[in-house]
């Protein structure tokens, strides 16, 4: 249960961060969301793993450092957390006006792109042989969503995590049928990375 808590506590000040930080206009919001991603990677990633993401987890169940029996216990508790700093968001500053419009395809290909990237930093900083033992893995992943949130926040609202998807479709930042959209891309970029490191890198 441990684990599984850390998960969702990593996973909510994520969320929350994203939501308070877009909602405030704040132009450092990307740079707030890949920090609160690092500092709860390094301090949960002992614990758990520090995945707080449903489409991290799958790569790593994939690459074989996650075992079978946690993978759905760290979905939900991921996505529960998701759920609830979203409505915290919600019960502090509201819903906007009107939810952002993204063309679908283009959500498709970059939230693909970069949670391949995503996933792709995690296994090789934070699972390799080659890795094992540093001291900048939270700092390589964090920086990775905040290079994603820049690059592409604009094209597809930048979720890369399909906790966060459920999130901001809650908080009212994005329509219902993205979240679909976060869940199909995100899902298949995380399980195409972990694929690919382990062609990369063989079973080590």
């Amino acid at each position: 249960m441990k684990k599984y808590f850390v998960e969702f506590i990593g996973t909510f000040f994520l969320v929350f961060t994203i939501g308070m930080a877009v909602r405030s206009g704040s132009p450092l919001a990307p740079l707030a969301i890949g920090a609160s991603l690092m500092v709860m990677i390094f301090a949960g990633g002992h614990v758990s793993g520090a995945h707080f993401n449903p489409a991290v987890t799958l790569a790593v169940w994939i690459r074989g450092k996650c075992d079978t029996k946690d993978v759905v216990p760290y979905w939900l508790a991921q996505l529960a957390a998701g759920l609830v700093a979203a409505l915290l968001v919600v019960s502090l500053i509201g819903k906007p006006t009107e939810p952002a419009t993204h063309d679908a395809m283009k959500t498709l290909i970059v939230e693909f792109l970069f949670t391949f990237a995503l996933a792709w930093v995690v296994l090789n900083t934070a699972t390799a042989k080659g890795t094992a033992g540093n001291s900048f893995y939270g700092l390589a992943i964090g920086m990775t969503v905040m290079t994603g949130a820049v690059a592409v926040g604009g094209i597809s609202g930048g979720a890369f995590n399909p906790a966060v998807g459920l999130g901001v479709v809650t908080m009212g930042l994005e329509k219902l049928g993205q979240f679909w959209l976060y869940l199909g891309a995100d899902l298949a970029g995380g399980a195409v990375a972990a694929l690919t490191y382990k062609v990369v890198n063989g079973d080590e």
